[in-house]
């Protein structure tokens, strides 16, 4: 466990931070360790599928990663006021939300499945492995879930290590399922999701296994159980907006997608690798913003206003560096990067593939500045318990990604697509760094004023 509400915050942010960054790095390893092998043992259309089927598989992951890391926000804040007993209680109340919350989940997605296939214009040739994958997933969204909030559990306590070390042993698994399931067994692209499903599974054994013994301050007890609405409400009002805020950003990735789908199976196979090698290099950056998350909920607990500011600004300084060593790394090496996912004799259509990839990286590479800081913003925000803003923001990205997407790649083809992301960037960047400023204002003049700074949504 990490107490972050005392010592240089500097150091305690990067200590925090690298833990992270391995892990994150690891996690993206689920869907990159996939694709490589997808994209060489099977081909290039089941590659597309795989591709086309991504943002309903990627609307779970980060609909379950906004809403645990939701829930967790209030044991991260009782942890910083060693509230111990409201700690207790809000494990169980996570829990049972999460135990809801996958039932919704994997309904919702299965029933409305082909419908997302319609409306994003999924090749009829790449529907069939699309729908294969997609269901595969949905029966394993309850390992999924779970596992993202176990390690937001043990990450709220300040421990960012021991998530990372569960992480790097299921990502290993996941890529032998993967050779097993397809190579040997023969199980094509359901294979694929069925190693990523038991790989999960492993993770969320080893914590149960490993959280009692060693986080007994998570460990609740019979009368922490007992029913109370208020409280499952008070994580709701987090929880909530942040899993919608998730599934925003990813709906609006799947409008992207379906514009890319309407150029083609080659595009799209360009298209998804690339996405996969930038998901990976922008990691230190979500890595600090995830960091800023557990600081400022905890800082923010213990009532540390100006400890707050201090760590928010020092971290925008380190994400400015990272936003330009990152860009100059995907500018050197992104095509080498970009011929691990494909194994294709035809040398024309390996061109094809190589221009479609680079493309977006050489314009998505001149916008990282705004991601990096939607990253820092967005977790402080929600480390103080504020998810309206971060909504709003979605909303915005989600907007502005709509129109680049739609009208640019009507105007300008495939280019133009390549645009909205980085336009999405500027938007939301926006709206979260003024959001961020206009709160911690308003929670100033309140402490000049001696009242509470805890501030409700209705007054931001």
């Amino acid at each position: 466990m990490q107490n972050m509400t005392t010592g240089n915050p500097v150091k305690l942010i990067v200590k925090f931070t690298i833990p992270l960054l391995i892990g994150n790095i690891f996690q993206q390893m689920y869907s990159i360790s996939d694709i490589i092998i997808v994209g060489r043992l099977i081909g290039i259309n089941a590659l597309a599928a795989l591709g086309v089927s991504a943002p309903i598989f990627a609307l779970l992951v980060f609909a379950s990663i906004g809403f645990t890391n939701g829930l967790t926000v209030i044991t991260a804040q009782s942890f910083g006021a060693k509230d111990y007993a409201k700690l207790r209680r809000s494990v169980t109340a996570s829990i049972i939300l999460c135990a809801a919350f996958v039932i919704a989940a994997s309904a919702i997605t299965l029933l409305s499945m082909d419908i997302m296939f319609e409306i994003m214009n999924v090749p009829e040739e790449l529907k069939k492995d699309a729908g294969i994958f997609t269901s595969v997933i949905c029966s394993g969204t309850i390992m999924i879930v779970f596992f993202n909030l176990l390690s937001s559990f043990m990450r709220a306590l300040g421990d960012s290590k021991t998530p990372l070390y569960f992480l790097i042993f299921a990502t290993m698994l996941n890529v032998a399922f993967n050779f097993v399931f397809i190579k040997y067994l023969g199980l094509g692209i359901a294979g694929s999701a069925l190693g990523t499903i038991s790989a999960m599974f492993v993770s969320v054994i080893c914590c149960l296994v490993y959280i009692p013994k060693n986080f007994p301050l998570l460990l609740p007890k019979k009368r922490d159980w007992k029913p109370n609405w208020e409280f499952y409400k008070q994580h709701l009002a987090i929880a909530f907006p942040m899993a919608l805020q998730f599934s925003i950003l990813s709906i609006s990735m799947a409008i992207t997608q379906s514009v890319c789908n309407s150029f083609g199976p080659i595009a799209i196979a360009g298209f998804i690798s690339a996405m996969r090698v930038e998901q990976i290099a922008v990691q230190p950056m979500v890595s600090l913003g995830l960091t800023m998350s557990t600081f400022v909920a905890q800082n923010y607990g213990a009532k540390l206003i100006s400890r707050i500011r201090r760590g928010v600004f020092k971290a925008s300084m380190i994400s400015v560096s990272l936003s330009i060593f990152l860009a100059l790394m995907m500018f050197a090496f992104s095509e080498s990067l970009i011929k691990i996912f494909i194994e294709e004799e035809n040398f024309e259509i390996m061109d094809k593939v190589l221009y479609f990839a680079t493309s977006y990286i050489k314009i998505s590479i001149l916008f990282y500045f705004p991601l990096g800081q939607i990253f820092i913003y967005r977790n402080a925000l929600q480390g103080m318990g504020n998810a309206v803003i971060p909504l709003i923001s979605s909303i915005v990205e989600l907007l502005m990604r709509t129109f680049a997407a739609v009208f640019l790649a009507a105007t300008f083809g495939y280019i133009g697509m390549c645009f909205a992301s980085p336009i999405a960037w500027i938007g939301g960047g926006t709206v979260t760094s003024i959001g961020y400023f206009v709160m911690i204002k308003r929670i100033r003049n309140l402490r000049m004023r001696k009242k509470p700074v805890i501030i409700p949504y209705s007054t931001i």
